[in-house]
């Protein structure tokens, strides 16, 4: 229960966001700078957990996401619901909070992937609220960061050495135990 003030901080932030009565540039500010807390968040976890190799998926899975956002982008031509330009779909801003998220709910469980989840989401209407994308642009990038995330991203294990010594008149034994 120690990482219980990261948990809330996770999902205090969209909801504080939600409560204060804000313009759409405010609300698209707020949702981009959470976008880019979930990846970091989520690093942050996997740093003070010194879990290396979760570390290393969240990289290669947030990579994936982004970069297939990029490309669809690229391919696939949707005006915004604004107007301004072909790349609508998908969202590559809800794909980099969806792969923190996405990633925190594969590695660590639903303790971290709720709040997170919920965090991202707050994302995805951020920018349907200001209207740079459509609903399935974002839902979209949301599927492609879970879907990555379930193919790369492992249950966390904490692998721990126990050991022990007992000393006899005759001798001693040590033994060992390796958990996985």
């Amino acid at each position: 229960m120690k990482d219980l003030p990261m948990r809330r901080i996770l999902f205090l932030v969209p909801l504080l966001a939600l409560a204060q009565p804000a313009q759409a540039d405010t609300v698209t500010t707020i949702g981009t700078g959470v976008a880019i807390a979930l990846p970091l968040t989520a690093a942050g976890i996997a740093i003070s957990k010194r879990d290396w190799v979760g570390l290393e998926d969240l990289g290669f899975a947030t990579f994936l996401t982004v970069g297939t956002a990029f490309a669809l982008k690229q391919v696939v031509r949707e005006r915004r619901p604004d107007g301004s330009d072909f790349e609508s779909f998908p969202s590559d801003t809800t794909a980099l909070a969806a792969s923190g998220s996405s990633f925190l709910w594969a590695r660590y469980g639903w303790k971290y992937g709720v709040p997170a989840f919920a965090a991202s989401q707050f994302v995805s209407w951020s920018r349907v609220n200001a209207d740079k994308h459509h609903w399935h642009d974002t839902a979209a990038s949301s599927l492609i960061a879970i879907a990555y995330s379930a193919l790369i991203t492992p249950r966390f294990r904490q692998y721990r050495v126990y050991s022990s010594f007992e000393a006899a008149p005759g001798g001693g034994a040590v033994r060992m135990a390796y958990q996985f």
